[in-house]
């Protein structure tokens, strides 16, 4: 079963993290919807969005992942050296996530955004919900 991965569509940091993952993801293991999309609306619980804001959300084996345990999670299944950075997992999150929160709260300010979803290309278009 593939991890799905919702991201904020319109972040210019999480659309380069999208294409940062599939260059990397040589087994194809991710799928893709935007936090945006009716797939995030029908998909992602409630409880899930709210514990995990509006950047990251990792959909896995029934259960969710947001902030650095999501982009953790997703580390691992990327090709060498990515793997490598799971070992992070053993870090408390009250530690991890005021980081990763930080780097969320100041995305637009530092990366900019969009006005609307990024569109896939063609040859991606079955990877995304």
């Amino acid at each position: 079963m593939a991890g799905i991965v919702f991201f904020d569509g319109v972040c210019n940091l999480c659309n380069a993290a999208v294409r940062f993952i599939i260059k990397r993801d040589s087994e194809a293991y991710f799928r893709f919807a935007s936090l945006q999309s009716d797939a995030a609306a029908q998909l992602v619980p409630p409880d899930c969005r709210e514990q995990s804001g509006d950047s990251l959300i990792l959909l896995e084996d029934g259960k969710c992942y947001g902030s650095s345990s999501a982009a953790l999670r997703i580390a691992r299944k990327l090709r060498l050296p990515w793997p490598v950075f799971y070992a992070g997992i053993a870090v408390p999150r009250f530690l991890r996530d005021p980081v990763y929160r930080w780097i969320a709260r100041n995305r637009y300010r530092w990366f900019g955004k969009k006005d609307s979803c990024e569109l896939p290309s063609p040859e991606l278009k079955e990877r995304f919900l």
